[in-house]
């Protein structure tokens, strides 16, 4: 089998990339490198913008799978315009033209922000969504135009993703545990601004597993699916991190709880996922902060900009015509370019 990654080059991608390539799928992906290429020598690499891709392009491949897009709310929030092009407009597009190549597959990374403000009930992939902000309104209006051309020949899996954290080797610190990891590593200090909000939260490997099973799934399958290691309140994950980080280093930590309103709280139902998919999630945020002890001499120069997808997307915005790069950055969110990684 043939796949093409759009944002392959980014947080997640250079995570789930070997690992496709060890199970024997040929791999090409589609970026702009805008946080450096991680990838294994024998991915084919397609250097274009995703609006300039044509059926041409496409034909080859078996399966597509979009991680590109604008990955955060940060991101989206600092620039709107640029949030709905790449996050709504470009996945739109992607699946369109797969369609009418031939693609038989088309899998669309998409987040659990969609579900908003949520007050203490577990939703599943059936119960309405409220984002009313431009990250979570972009992903669910992506995820509405590609679902809407799923048929018996051409199937869509849309991957609802928590935040997802962990090592890669194109590295974040702008993900919730790895944020938390960085400050306690760094400062002695983890910071919580609202320990009472549910997130879940999504182990960069488990999240990897998704996309397996979704490329090995029923031909015939489409569907929409929450993907989550486990649900959490912000205040355990803090918690969490500090006691792992106390059993395994003997590192003390200081945590200052805030109470900044947030308008984001959502808890998920992943059986679905279970039931369909056999997607068993194996992490939880002790293993996440394992995951991360163990790779942090490859990561430890803590205040690199390119470790923050705001921070790099600031300075190219001053430099770089952003219109005509809508091939490569994602929630979620990816060494990645702005239209070809995703965070979550």
């Amino acid at each position: 089998m043939k796949v093409l990654v759009t944002g392959g080059a980014g947080y997640v991608g250079s995570v789930l990339i070997p690992r496709l390539l060890d199970r024997g799928y040929r791999v090409d992906v589609v970026d702009l490198f805008w946080f450096g290429n991680h990838l294994p020598e024998q991915v084919g690499i397609l250097k274009k913008d995703i609006f300039y891709l044509t059926t041409e392009d496409l034909g080859a491949y078996d399966q597509v799978i979009f991680l590109a897009g604008l990955s955060n709310d940060p991101m989206a929030e600092y620039s709107p315009s640029k949030n709905f092009i790449f996050n709504a407009a470009a996945p739109a597009y992607l699946a369109y033209i797969a369609k009418a190549a031939g693609v038989k597959r088309y899998i669309y990374a998409s987040s659990c922000s969609v579900y908003g403000y949520t007050e203490n009930e577990l939703y599943d992939e059936s119960r309405p969504v409220s984002s009313s902000y431009p990250y979570g309104i972009s992903k669910l209006q992506g995820e509405q135009a590609v679902m809407q051309l799923a048929d018996e020949t051409f199937s869509v899996i849309s991957l609802r993703k928590g935040t997802i954290s962990g090592y890669s080797p194109r590295m974040r610190f702008d993900l919730i545990v790895n944020t938390m990891f960085r400050s306690a590593m760094k400062e002695r200090l983890i910071n919580i601004n609202n320990p009472s909000i549910w997130r879940p939260l999504l182990s960069i490997d488990d999240a990897a597993t998704a996309y397996i099973r979704a490329l090995e799934a029923n031909p015939r399958l489409s569907g929409i699916f929450n993907i989550a290691s486990g649900n959490y309140t912000v205040g355990e994950v803090g918690d969490l991190v500090r006691a792992a980080l106390e059993e395994r280093l003997g590192l003390h930590t200081k945590m200052h709880i805030k109470y900044i309103q947030d308008f984001r709280n959502y808890k998920v139902s992943t059986e679905k996922a279970r039931n369909v998919l056999s997607f068993h999630p194996k992490d939880d945020v002790k293993s996440i902060v394992n995951n991360l002890m163990d790779n942090m001499e490859k990561c430890s120069d803590w205040d690199n900009p390119l470790y923050s997808n705001i921070t790099t997307f600031k300075q190219m915005e001053n430099g770089i015509e952003l219109y005509s790069i809508a091939g490569v950055v994602s929630p979620e969110t990816n060494a990645g370019a702005l239209v070809g990684s995703t965070s979550r």
